[in-house]
């Protein structure tokens, strides 16, 4: 589905990734782990085409790195990004709205399966997203995101300041991406609910990978968890 080859990326003359490696495969579940500033969410902005890159990332088996973000984004990649970009002064309908593709002759998400999965955005459909709390924004991300029916979505940091019932309710929604066929790239820093909803985890550092392995593998490697992931 995703191959990173080589990849590189920029910041004006700052070197950011070192030649990263990694895939994520059809309908499968991939967690990019590592500390602050390790370079996981230029690995996912590289991908998007928000960053200068070079090296390959094929999707689908086509090149996409060096294209605008909106064509990566027409072939079937969704990006939620960690500061959630809601339109504050639009409705949560509104906001959904925005994010639906139109012309797909059986999408495989509808304003009905948003609702079920978040019953808080149908109690809110009709408020302004500005003034809802930042678990309600995330939740609303997440969603119009889904509703531009992708093939595989990169989420960064979902989980970051939620409380524990709101984290919950993000691993079962990621757990219902998989079983309708959606690949995840996860980025997220909570080893947690990391390793119990992945099926493989790579460990970043500077800028480089420097573990891939299984959930069972990664827990079993202390030597990785304390020089890579521990505070």
């Amino acid at each position: 589905m995703l191959q990173l080859k080589g990849l590189e990326a920029f910041y004006g003359k700052s070197h950011i990734l070192h030649g990263v490696d990694m895939r994520v495969g059809e309908g499968e579940i991939v967690s990019l782990l590592g500390r602050n500033g390790s370079g996981r969410s230029t690995t996912v902005k590289a991908v998007m085409g928000l960053v200068e890159g070079r090296g390959s990332v094929q999707f689908k088996g086509g090149e996409i790195l060096g294209h605008h973000a909106y064509d990566i984004a027409h072939r079937g990649i969704g990006y939620v990004p960690e500061n959630r970009d809601i339109f504050p002064k639009l409705t949560v309908h509104q906001n959904l709205m925005l994010g639906e593709k139109r012309g797909k002759a059986k999408p495989r998400w509808s304003f009905d399966d948003m609702y079920r999965m978040f019953p808080r955005l149908k109690e809110r459909q009709h408020t302004e997203a500005g003034v809802m709390s930042g678990g309600e924004q995330q939740m609303l991300t997440l969603c119009r995101t889904l509703m531009g029916d992708p093939d595989l979505i990169m989420i960064d940091e979902p989980t970051e300041g939620l409380a524990p019932k709101i984290v919950e309710l993000v691993a079962e929604y990621l757990k219902e991406l998989k079983n309708r066929g959606v690949s995840v790239l996860l980025v997220e820093q909570k080893l947690t609910i990391a390793l119990e909803i992945s099926g493989r985890c790579y460990v970043m550092g500077h800028g480089s990978i420097v573990f891939e392995g299984t959930p069972a593998e990664l827990r079993a490697n202390d030597d990785v968890r304390k020089e890579w992931l521990e505070v």
